[in-house]
């Protein structure tokens, strides 16, 4: 989504993020309204998180702001999902609305300190927030600061998180309680990623019928996509909301080539087969019939000439080394499916593989401290679906031709997370 028909990223500059009186342009002053009427604007317009979840903003916004004492906002930025690009580009591009939002969710419960995650490798982005934080002068009584955070995938995780910006270990911890009873400094926490509330920033402006204009009944106004994999221009796009995933691929200029699947949610997300899957929408109700979600934006067009097998078992690898190792089904499920999976790579795996790996995943799944495990199984058993013929092949015969290819789902090198 180009030109007039963007919201998001009306007016960005690919040079640099823009000003405060160039964001004030394209968008206009923030209206003086109070919490109760942007929590209810939040509802109308149907407002759904953008970090992965899907969960309704009103009820995260009424359940902070229903809390006794000193609340806080944090704004996720961190973008722990390795494939997804959205929030560093919304963060480098359009910093303004961002902190808009944080403010009319400070607003919205109450809070007087709102801290600002970005990812401590991402040196752009940070430097972007904390220029825009000093250029404004519209911050009343609240105080906003910038976390780096490193950008672990276990960041992605609210509690894990809040444990991080109190001092201790990037790790989940056991709820309840959840953040908004008792999170940062033990007090009632709004957690939200940074795309939603830039959506809240400009329901506040425009309103709820205004957001609605775009996308559908369940999936309204518009949402930041990654596109990746064998389409022509890879990268960030703006689509309406319930979009094709067929229409997603050709806002960055269609297929480069026969597409075999696709990766629809990223690392958490589904694998799903071609052509059936194109004609789905970027849709939770409509994906959650296939096992799938929106999760965090990001669709990749798996072409023919990859090696899907050689690409999960890379994947769920990474995984399983990303794991808190705070109980069994991390500590010791994901890695046995992982070297499962790689033995039937590779050629190497016993009969009955493959049965074996759905019996791990019923094992694993719900029975974890963390949302980890089913965010790996969800990705494995919708690729032992889509993929079957595929990983028959390698437990039969070994690699492929293909296997050898570089990877259209890179996984971070220790390097990169580093902070």
């Amino acid at each position: 989504m180009t030109g007039s028909r963007a919201r998001l990223l009306a007016g960005i500059r690919s040079d640099r993020p823009l000003s405060f009186d160039e964001h004030l342009a394209v968008h206009g002053q923030l209206p003086p309204l109070e919490g109760p009427a942007i929590i209810e604007a939040a509802g109308r317009a149907g407002i759904l998180g953008r970090g992965g979840a899907g969960f309704p903003m009103e009820r995260k916004l009424t359940a902070v702001a229903e809390r006794r004492g000193r609340k806080v906002v944090v704004a996720n930025g961190v973008e722990a999902e390795p494939m997804s690009g959205k929030d560093r580009v919304l963060l480098a591009s359009a910093p303004h609305l961002v902190l808009d939002g944080v403010i009319a969710a400070a607003r919205a419960v109450g809070a007087r300190e709102a801290i600002v995650c970005v990812p401590a490798t991402a040196r752009v982005v940070r430097e972007a927030v904390e220029d825009a934080i000093r250029e404004r002068s519209d911050w009343s009584r609240l105080r906003v600061r910038v976390a780096p955070v490193p950008p672990r995938y276990l960041a992605g995780e609210e509690t894990a998180l809040i444990h991080h910006l109190d001092g201790g270990p990037l790790k989940p911890t056991f709820t309840p309680p959840r953040p908004y009873e008792r999170g940062v400094g033990r007090r009632p926490t709004l957690v939200q990623n940074v795309e939603t509330l830039a959506h809240l920033a400009l329901v506040a402006r425009h309103g709820p019928r205004w957001f609605r204009q775009v996308g559908r009944q369940t999936s309204p106004g518009t949402m930041l996509v990654t596109l990746g994999g064998a389409v022509h221009m890879p990268g960030v796009v703006e689509v309406p909301g319930g979009t094709t995933l067929a229409d997603a691929l050709m806002f960055g200029g269609g297929p480069t080539e026969e597409i075999a699947s696709i990766v629809v949610g990223g690392y958490f997300g589904a694998w799903l087969p071609a052509p059936g899957a194109l004609d789905l929408a970027l849709d939770e109700r409509e994906l959650g019939h296939h096992g799938a979600a929106v999760g965090a934006g990001v669709v990749v067009a798996m072409p023919a000439s990859s090696c899907a097998v050689a690409e999960l078992a890379r994947v769920v690898s990474w995984l399983a080394g990303q794991s808190a190792h705070q109980c069994g089904p991390c500590a010791n499920g994901l890695p046995a499916i992982a070297g499962t999976l790689n033995r039937i790579a590779v050629g190497r795996a016993e009969g009955g593989s493959r049965a074996q790996l759905v019996r791990w995943a019923g094992m694993v799944r719900n029975r974890g401290a963390c949302r980890h495990p089913d965010g790996v199984v969800r990705l494995l058993m919708s690729a032992l679906r889509t993929l079957d013929d595929d990983l028959r092949d390698h437990e039969l015969n070994g690699p492929c031709d293909d296997c050898a290819r570089p990877p259209l789902l890179a996984t971070p090198t220790p390097e990169a997370l580093a902070a």
